[in-house]
């Protein structure tokens, strides 16, 4: 049996016309972990392709095609799944566009997979050599990740990405924020992996950094704290994500200095009270913010600001004052987007209703294209917004202004700083 794993291409990236310079690329570990997940016994060649590093090949004696696809990368998936399906090729789709859009993908699919796949993909795969396929597999309940066996990596073409290795230690986010995919995808649950476990992979991959996907690891702060802890003897560096209420835990920011994090993406999303919590952002207090990122700065920590324009509370000044802020608070590194109410979720749902939905195209819903009518300006005047936001921030006097503070790691986030300027001019400016 051969199976090939697909993540196809969006319209940003993309092998051979790629916005991602390798300085802001890393891998995702969901077609490396399907195909560590397939069973033994069934003896199968499994080959894994990311179109956005790499050109597809034929297709040639494949038994079996397998697409993980997010929204963007739909029109490409269904594509690439109709024209496998010609040729006799039976396929499955999977990802969080198929999950939260299953009766559209099924349209192309010989198989649809929603949700967490670790225990239904080898089930899948047993029923596929059996001849008993079924049309459609959802996984219930909660997802427990221990025991689960450590991603082929081998698999994939490193070079092709930022030479540090990811790894996930936990799943999922306990908050709600209306703008995230994550909560509509996977629901509210936190999968954490045994403590031992992740320490035991990171030993094996034998490098002195990591890159952390967990999308919200300290919200839950006694596993965070212990995992901290068993990873200080490492002597490893690492950068992650977190929400900024990091800060406001003194025991586990220290812990995360000390089990060497280097680096934080943080999704502050807004600088308007008003705007937060029209997303459900309750937690978040956009006054100390100024604060929050001397205090990581203070604890050797770099900071990656994520700012999402065209929320409820925003006003045409809201560009402007965002890329002051950062310039401000100098924040390391800096990814903007456009709000983007993604399909099959309540909040695509309450904009259709009301009208504000301009586009069904999901090539577009990249989340730098406008495609719902904002409440406070005109979609011409949040695209252009988000052009002056980028176009200020990756100035070179602004990545200067911010840099030059930094005292270690310095040339590291100006390759990133460049990497995010070349991604801007690609992508929105040129």
């Amino acid at each position: 049996m051969k199976i090939l794993l697909v993540s196809p291409h969006d319209s940003t990236y993309k092998a051979g016309d790629s916005a991602f310079k390798r300085q802001v690329s890393y891998y995702a570990l969901t077609l490396p972990t399907l195909a560590a997940l397939v069973p033994e016994e069934l003896g199968a060649k499994v080959s894994v392709v990311d179109e956005g590093v790499q050109k597809l090949g034929s297709l040639d004696g494949v038994d079996l095609l397998g697409i993980s696809i997010i929204t963007p990368a739909a029109p490409r998936g269904y594509e690439l799944a109709d024209l496998a399906r010609q040729q006799g090729i039976t396929v499955v789709l999977g990802g969080p566009h198929v999950t939260l859009m299953p009766d559209e993908a099924a349209e192309h699919a010989d198989c649809v997979v929603t949700g967490w796949a670790d225990q239904t993909w080898p089930e899948l795969l047993r029923d596929f050599a059996a001849g008993t396929l079924k049309t459609r597999y959802t996984h219930e309940g909660r997802a427990p990740i221990a025991g689960l066996p450590d991603a082929r990596r081998d698999l994939l073409n490193l070079k092709k990405y930022l030479p540090i290795p990811c790894v996930q230690a936990s799943r999922g986010c306990p908050n709600e924020c209306t703008f995230c995919a994550i909560p509509a995808v996977w629901g509210r649950d936190f999968h954490q992996r045994p403590v031992k476990e992740v320490v035991a992979e990171i030993e094996a991959l034998d490098s002195r950094r990591v890159l952390f996907l967990d999308p919200a690891i300290a919200e839950r702060p006694a596993y965070a704290k212990e995992l901290y802890r068993e990873l200080a003897p490492l002597k490893i560096k690492w950068g992650g994500l977190s929400t900024v209420k990091i800060t406001e835990d003194v025991e586990l920011l220290q812990l995360a200095k000390k089990s060497g994090c280097i680096g934080l993406l943080i999704g502050f999303e807004s600088i308007y009270q008003e705007s937060l919590e029209g997303i459900n952002k309750v937690f978040a207090d956009s006054s100390k913010y100024l604060d929050a990122v001397g205090m990581l700065h203070d604890n050797g920590m770099g900071v990656l600001g994520t700012f999402v324009f065209g929320l409820e509370g925003d006003d045409d000044d809201v560009f402007k004052r965002t890329a002051d802020f950062i310039d401000e608070a100098r924040i390391d590194m800096v990814r903007y987007s456009v709000f983007t109410p993604f399909p099959g979720t309540k909040t695509f749902a309450d904009l259709d209703a009301q009208g504000r939905i301009l586009s069904r195209d999901w090539g577009l819903y990249n989340t730098e294209n406008v495609v719902f009518r904002p409440k406070n300006m005109s979609p011409e005047r949040l695209q252009e917004g988000l052009k002056e936001a980028w176009r200020q921030t990756t100035s070179f006097k602004s990545i200067f202004k911010r840099v030059r503070w930094l005292s270690a790691n310095r040339f590291f986030v100006l390759a990133l700083n460049l990497g995010f300027r070349f991604y801007a001019k690609r992508v929105l400016l040129d």
